[in-house]
């Protein structure tokens, strides 16, 4: 049984290594070529400080790359001249894998529940904590929840509300505004 595989155009240039899976598909690997892994000669050379220390011929650019306890690595193979650089791979391969396990903030929507009664104190501790979250970047539904006959005194759960929105108005906006859904008052605000 013979596969037949398109390779890469990238992977047919040496960007790249690859490996095969079981249905024939190719796997791409992104990975730089160091040292004796560099095939072709000349390659323009860039020193562990930045300098360019122009064309040389591959082996020198190891010599170099040696000399200093370091590795030559190839950062742009496409070029003509490829350019390489003088750097430890290690650390390269660490920083690069480090950029690439950093995670967006993904932003979720954090609730503050109160009720009519609910103290001047508890109502500024909930705000507090309200602002931290709008810092954060994260959304905040504000609810005020009715139980029993708080529901006669809905304009009290209102004023509440109003007083909540308007501290918190500095650090994020409101994306919808109270709107009463059965023994809930609910009000979403959105960080800046």
């Amino acid at each position: 049984m013979t596969f037949v595989v398109a390779v890469p155009e990238r992977v047919r240039q040496g960007a790249t290594s690859f490996l095969l899976n079981r249905k024939g598909e190719t796997i791409d690997r992104i990975q730089a070529r160091i040292n004796e892994q560099i095939r072709i000669s000349p390659v323009r050379v860039i020193s562990s400080d930045g300098r360019q220390l122009g064309v040389l011929s591959t082996d020198d650019a190891i010599a170099k790359a040696r000399s200093e306890d370091l590795d030559l690595v190839e950062v742009a193979p496409n070029e003509k001249p490829p350019v390489c650089r003088i750097m430890d791979y290690g650390k390269f391969k660490y920083d690069k894998k480090k950029k690439t396990h950093q995670h967006a903030h993904h932003t979720r929507t954090k609730e503050i529940r109160l009720r009519p009664k609910t103290g001047d104190h508890d109502v500024g501790f909930k705000v507090k904590q309200a602002m931290g979250f709008l810092q954060h970047k994260d959304k905040v539904q504000v609810s005020v929840i009715f139980r029993g006959r708080e529901m006669a005194h809905v304009e009290e759960g209102r004023r509440v509300m109003e007083s909540v929105i308007e501290e918190l108005l500095e650090f994020g906006k409101v994306e919808s505004p109270p709107q009463q859904h059965g023994k809930r008052m609910v009000c979403t605000l959105a960080p800046k």
